[in-house]
C-alpha cells in the first residue's frame, strides 16, 4: 500500500496526516516539486536481470528519461536469500547506507517494479515519510533533504534514473533527525 504520513520534526508523535489515497498524497506532494505516479505492472520471473526489466518497462523508461533529460538508466535489486550467512550483514549494510539524512545534486527519481521502500522528505518543520510499493513512480527533486528506509529485511527492484554519473553522491547534512522518526517496519506496523 502506498502511503503517507506527515510528522512534526520535533515529534515523530504529531502525526498531521496520515493516507493510502493516491491522489491526496500526489497532491500534499506536489507544492514541494516531488512527483508521486502510478504505472501498471508487469509481471516479471523473480531473478529478472536489468535487460529484462528495462525491456519490461522500455517506453515508460524512454518517456521519463526523454522529460527529465536522464541518461543514465539502472535497476537496483536485493533480495532477501536465507541461504546466505553473509545476508544479515549484507541488509543491513545496504540499509544503513541510506539512512541519514542528504542531498543530492539531481533529482532522484525511482520507479518500483517489485517490493517496497519509504522516502522521508524533510520540508521545513515537517517530515512527510512516504511508502513506495510496486507501481509506484517518485521523483525528488535536487536539493531535497531527505533519506530512504528500506526496512530491517529489504525486498525491492527499482529502476533508477540518473542525469550524471556523479549526480547521485550523497551530501550528508549531519542531522540525526532519522533516528528520531519511525522506521518503515514501524509505519507499517501502524498502517
Amino acid at each position: 500500500m502506498t502511503l503517507l504520513q506527515v510528522m512534526a520534526d520535533s515529534d515523530r508523535e504529531q502525526v498531521l496526516l496520515r493516507t493510502t489515497d493516491v491522489a491526496t498524497i500526489a497532491a500534499e506532494l506536489a507544492p514541494h516539486g516531488v512527483v508521486l505516479e502510478q504505472w501498471d505492472t508487469v509481471p516479471l520471473a523473480r531473478d529478472a536481470g536489468q535487460d529484462e526489466v528495462l525491456a519490461a518497462y522500455r517506453s515508460d523508461v524512454d518517456k521519463v528519461s526523454a522529460e527529465g533529460g536522464y541518461k543514465l538508466v539502472d535497476v537496483a535489486r536485493i533480495v532477501p536469500d536465507d541461504n546466505n550467512p553473509e545476508w544479515p550483514a549484507i541488509a543491513k549494510g545496504a540499509r544503513e547506507k541510506f539512512l541519514n539524512e542528504h542531498t543530492h545534486d539531481e533529482d532522484e527519481v525511482r520507479f518500483f517494479v517489485e517490493g517496497r521502500g519509504c522516502f522521508y522528505l524533510h520540508f521545513g518543520d515537517k517530515v512527510y515519510a512516504v511508502v513506495c510499493e510496486a507501481g509506484d513512480l517518485m521523483s525528488v527533486p535536487a536539493g531535497t533533504t531527505h533519506w530512504f528506509d528500506m526496512g530491517q529485511r529489504p525486498e525491492f527492484c527499482a529502476i533508477r534514473f540518473f542525469q550524471e554519473e556523479d549526480g547521485w553522491v550523497a551530501g550528508f547534512t549531519g542531522d540525526g533527525i532519522a533516528t528520531r522518526m519511525p522506521t518503515l517496519d514501524e509505519l507499517l506496523v501502524s498502517a
